[in-house]
């Protein structure tokens, strides 16, 4: 008499496929599923940053920010003369703009020469209202003095200058960092010793 063996029905596995393990690997994409991706919309900048962005943004060196300043103020003053009878209030309002200007537009390479270049502009510019009469002497007393007399404009012109170049450099500085931890570290090669001579 034939004995039949009994076999126990075996699931059909896929070959290189353990039991218990899931069907698809974590990670993997199932065939026929859709990813979406939201895209994050942009905070709108506020207006004045919008309106500084309009204002055209040229790189000026050192130099020549420091004569833009001075030749600005000295027209501004010369006007200021001409329209206002000499009005130290228009003029000094109108130093501080052009102190920010000067130091936005100075290139990055030359931001330390902007609080430098300010005052010496403002010195220029007073000239025309200063009233001073007679020869050279005359004159130069009379810039002197008008110097010392709207010292707080002039204070407050490279005070501006100055925090503009210094956040300017701070930016400037935090941008070198994230671009050199971006790049990675930099690899530098093992130098083995030399072996001694007996």
């Amino acid at each position: 008499m034939e004995q039949h063996r009994t076999r126990k029905p075996q699931s059909r596995r896929p070959s290189g496929r353990r039991p218990g393990s899931p069907l698809t690997p974590p990670g993997a994409l199932v065939e026929g599923a859709a990813v979406y991706r939201v895209a994050a919309r942009p905070r709108p900048a506020p207006p004045i940053v919008v309106a500084l962005r309009r204002l055209p943004n040229p790189r000026l060196t050192g130099l020549g920010a420091g004569l833009f300043a001075s030749a600005v103020m000295l027209v501004l003053g010369f006007l200021d003369w001409l329209l206002l009878d000499s009005s130290p209030l228009v003029f000094g309002l109108l130093f501080l703009p052009v102190s920010a200007l000067t130091a936005f537009w100075v290139r990055t390479a030359d931001l330390v020469t902007a609080p430098i270049s300010v005052p010496i502009a403002f010195a220029v510019g007073v000239i025309p209202i200063s009233g001073g009469t007679g020869g050279v002497g005359g004159q130069a007393m009379a810039l002197v003095t008008a110097l010392a007399v709207h010292a707080g404009w002039l204070y407050g012109g490279t005070l501006v200058a100055g925090v503009i170049a210094s956040v300017r450099k701070v930016r400037d500085m935090g941008r070198r960092q994230r671009a050199a931890a971006a790049a990675g570290p930099s690899v530098r090669p093992v130098r083995r010793p030399a072996p001694e001579r007996g």
